[in-house]
């Protein structure tokens, strides 16, 4: 392994040279500036982990040197020097971005000591870093989050499915990520640098989709006052994706069946018949077989639509992404609103748990937001979230606490959920470290779910009876 990188700026020369040879003799690689310009310089070539500069220096001094490293984009750690031991001094280093701070005369132990200090922190810091992008590798798939069974099983249609023109119909209740779904197949198809169109069908009416999917001809209704090329003719080449397709109108279902087979259609108003490529990826929420039987969807039309169809489960049966999707809003609105909010209060992530989510994703993402955006520290409580998730005021044991007169199964619980949060909700690198299978920590958070309902916990499949015996052999 190299030698860590240390920049030492001091105008004074013997005490820059002291500090330069101390750490030098602990297996430190050693560079000197004489002022912040010097050390602006230098931290281009040299690219320190580590900077100790004095704060009086001549034509730049240390808090100004630290301000436009950090312009310039350097994640080196700051330690600033000081004979002024003030306490304005080092609040305003702090405030510029400093680890920590040294008061001259400096002694030799206290440089190592906070120094040490300073590099192990950074490099914690970066290894958290790096894990949490390998957790956001291994639970994404074309920013679609998650690692429950389900979830695998429709990426490997999507990814299968997507490198043919198959018309793909995606089924599942409101909020659960149809279009990101759709997005993914155009993605993984060869037509990823063609257009992705889209089209909500329940937001028009009937005349107006069908002018935006056919386009129409100059003077074909009252208004047109040109030709206009419909979603179709823009889509040629890519993919259309038609969202709530159960809500169109027979007329335009007629109309979008002469498309599925024919390839060809008409603008509103013309008699011209175009051909274009394009693929069709079409969701709703309904089920429409029943719409079928109904009478108000056409039976033909659904079979063209169905060629491959995906299913999304409900967030409420894939629990076991709930940590990964908090992790992903928490950071996403966190950013958003200039706020530091990285974690789960104890408590917190069982009550996300608890709730049945009625409207998926979407409304675990607006209470996420919510809480962000009421959070008094850096961490999201109970207290945070919308009215209907609140359970009981957690009690802030810590896992330590819980051991003396606790349960197996309550140490465990605790120890999954703790984990979880730390690993931003991956299940398969919280039971690596936990040392169990991923089906085991997916089939606990069933349970821990299913007990704050006040439901009996689902009877675990073949696979999680399995896993439950390797634990007890463990």
């Amino acid at each position: 392994m190299s030698a860590q990188r240390i920049l030492v700026v001091d105008d004074e020369v013997n005490a820059r040279r002291a500090i330069a040879t101390i750490l030098g003799e602990e297996g430190y690689e050693v560079a000197e500036a004489s002022n912040g310009e010097e050390g602006l310089a230098r931290l281009a070539d040299f690219s320190p982990a580590a900077v100790l500069t004095d704060v009086r220096m001549p034509k730049m001094d240390g808090l100004t040197f630290l301000t436009k490293a950090r312009e310039q984009g350097s994640d080196a750690t700051f330690i600033v020097m000081t004979a002024f031991a003030s306490v304005e001094t080092a609040v305003e280093a702090m405030r510029a971005g400093a680890e920590n701070y040294l008061v001259k005369p400096l002694d030799a132990n206290a440089v190592l000591v906070v120094l040490g200090k300073a590099l192990e922190k950074r490099a914690l810091k970066r290894e958290t870093e790096t894990l949490r992008e390998q957790v956001r590798q291994r639970t994404r798939f074309h920013n679609i989050i998650g690692e429950a069974p389900q979830l695998q099983a429709i990426y490997d249609v999507v990814r299968r499915a997507a490198t043919t023109r198959a018309t793909v119909l995606i089924l599942g209740e409101s909020g659960t990520g149809k279009e990101l779904i759709a997005q993914a197949i155009h993605q993984e198809s060869q037509r990823r640098d063609k257009p992705f169109i889209k089209v909500h069908c329940a937001a028009l009416s009937e005349n107006l989709l069908e002018s935006e999917l056919f386009g129409h001809e100059k003077g074909a209704f009252t208004g047109a006052l040109a030709r206009k090329e419909g979603r179709f003719e823009l889509a040629d080449g890519g993919t259309l994706f038609l969202d709530e397709i159960g809500e169109i109108s027979p007329s335009v279902q007629v109309k979008l069946l002469r498309v599925l087979q024919q390839r060809e259609f008409e603008r509103v108003g013309g008699t011209q018949s175009l051909k274009v490529d394009v693929r069709i990826v079409a969701a709703t929420h309904r089920d429409l077989t029943a719409e079928v039987k109904a009478g108000r969807f056409r039976e033909d039309l659904y079979y063209r639509l169905n060629v491959v169809a995906v299913t999304l489960p409900a967030l409420r049966e894939r629990k076991s992404d709930i940590p990964a999707l908090v992790n992903h809003f928490l950071e996403k609105y966190s950013d958003s609103y200039g706020k530091d909010v990285r974690g789960l209060a104890p408590g917190t992530l069982q009550a996300l748990l608890s709730y049945d989510w009625p409207g998926n994703i979407r409304e675990l993402e607006n209470a996420i937001e919510r809480a962000v955006v009421l959070a008094a520290g850096n961490e999201l409580t109970t207290d945070d979230l919308p009215p209907v998730l609140r359970g009981p005021r957690p009690t802030g044991s810590s896992p330590s606490s819980l051991i003396p007169g606790a349960s197996l199964a309550q140490i465990e619980r605790e120890a999954i959920l703790r984990t979880l949060e730390m690993v931003h909700g991956s299940t398969t690198r919280a039971a690596e470290i936990l040392g169990i299978s991923v089906r085991k920590v997916q089939y606990r958070l069933k349970e821990y779910s299913a007990a704050t309902d006040g439901k009996p916990a689902p009877p675990p499949s073949p696979e999680e009876e399995n896993s439950e015996s390797e634990a007890v052999s463990e």
